[in-house]
């Protein structure tokens, strides 16, 4: 049971990833690189079933999670530990069970009630969870595990450069060229924010 939790927050994570890559290939006109992931769950998407179902499955995975993070470092820093829970959570509901229920549009041309509440919530799941790979990192430090801390720091950098080309990659003057590679920036965004606490989570299970 002491690993329960930390495989949860694996398979949240690499299911994010993995499970959005197998998709597309049933949905024909998907780009990985030019469509977001949330795309995949639009009215006209043939996945889009199994991507919401998906969605709501990975956002409870994430919650499970949280006691067993807490347990895990609530003794190094109380603050620290329940503002990334705060922040986890918040990502697990906003961008992740709400986009079960709220769909994007094939287009963002197209606005409806459930895209506007599907962007608000997913754009500050995502802001918030940006900010996880730091505050790990601290509690590293705390934990004095420095080369993990190092390692988490690095991978906040990294993400945040992606999350950078991300928002920038819909602005009209950037179509057409590398930036606008949207689903690329997105996922390359996600796999940075997840490393560190996939690695937190494989030492966890591992010394359980």
């Amino acid at each position: 049971m002491n690993k329960l939790g930390w495989y949860t927050l694996l398979i949240a994570m690499c299911g994010d990833l993995l499970f959005s890559l197998l998709l597309s290939f049933g949905y024909k006109g998907y780009s990985n690189l030019t469509m977001s992931i949330s795309a995949l769950g639009n009215p006209n998407s043939p996945v889009r079933l199994t991507f919401n179902i998906w969605m709501v499955i990975e956002g409870v995975l994430f919650l499970i999670a949280i006691p067993f993070f807490i347990k895990a470092y609530q003794p190094v820093s109380r603050g620290l530990t329940i503002t990334t829970v705060i922040f986890i959570a918040c990502f697990a509901i906003g961008a992740c069970i709400f986009t079960g229920f709220f769909s994007v549009n094939e287009t963002k041309d197209v606005v409806t009630t459930a895209s506007k509440i599907h962007g608000a919530d997913s754009t500050i799941g995502f802001m918030l969870f940006l900010f996880v790979p730091l505050l790990a990192g601290l509690l590293c430090f705390k934990d004095q595990d420095k080369a993990l801390g190092v390692i988490c720091i690095i991978c906040f950098i990294i993400s945040l450069v992606f999350f950078v080309l991300f928002v920038m990659s819909d602005k009209p003057e950037f179509a057409n060229t590398v930036i606008s590679y949207e689903g690329l920036w997105q996922r390359l965004n996600l796999l940075f924010m997840y490393a560190p606490l996939a690695v937190i989570a494989v030492k966890k299970i591992i010394s359980a």
